[in-house]
């Protein structure tokens, strides 16, 4: 007995669906590895480090508030960088005689010409990295010049210490 076009057609069709569909289970695996990386990456840390120089011994505080993504500006026992750039030595930062120097100040208005937001009614923020023996005079030198560049908002960089309970 000769079956008929439908029937065929039927039985493909049953033979077909009747076996269950299979999870291809590489691809998912790929993606979650790749997930489980991004993850571990991205929020590994809550700690930004603003020191890589381990001459620079910063002074502790108990600030909770994290520094956040400024200008960076670095004295260390030689020099004087912003944002890892050197500016002037520190020998003859410390010789200059006024309250501004001209070749910080130069450097903070180029960084200032920089940055693609006006700046803000209470200053441009800036982060200062110096050694907990820094002279004030100098720190005060220093802070000067950023005021007058525009950089009124001015963070020390500090390292942050736990409070002791009683």
């Amino acid at each position: 007995m000769k079956e008929s076009a439908k029937a065929r057609r039927l039985k493909r069709h049953y033979r077909r669906n009747k076996s269950q569909g299979k999870m291809n289970l590489v691809s998912l695996m790929d993606i979650f590895t790749i997930l489980v990386f991004f993850l571990m990456v991205n929020s590994s840390s809550d700690v930004q480090v603003l020191n890589q120089n381990n001459t620079i011994k910063l002074p502790d505080s108990t600030a909770q508030q994290p520094p956040g993504d400024v200008l960076a500006l670095t004295v260390t026992d030689r020099d004087i960088l912003v944002n890892g750039r050197l500016v002037v030595k520190r020998n003859a930062f410390q010789t200059f005689e006024g309250q501004v120097e001209p070749s910080l100040k130069q450097e903070l208005d180029y960084q200032a010409s920089r940055a693609s937001a006006p700046a803000p009614e209470a200053g441009r923020p800036i982060t200062i990295l110096a050694d907990r023996e820094l002279p004030y005079e100098l720190l005060k030198k220093i802070m000067s010049t950023c005021v007058d560049a525009g950089y009124a908002s001015i963070s020390l960089a500090v390292n942050q210490r736990t409070e002791q309970g009683a």
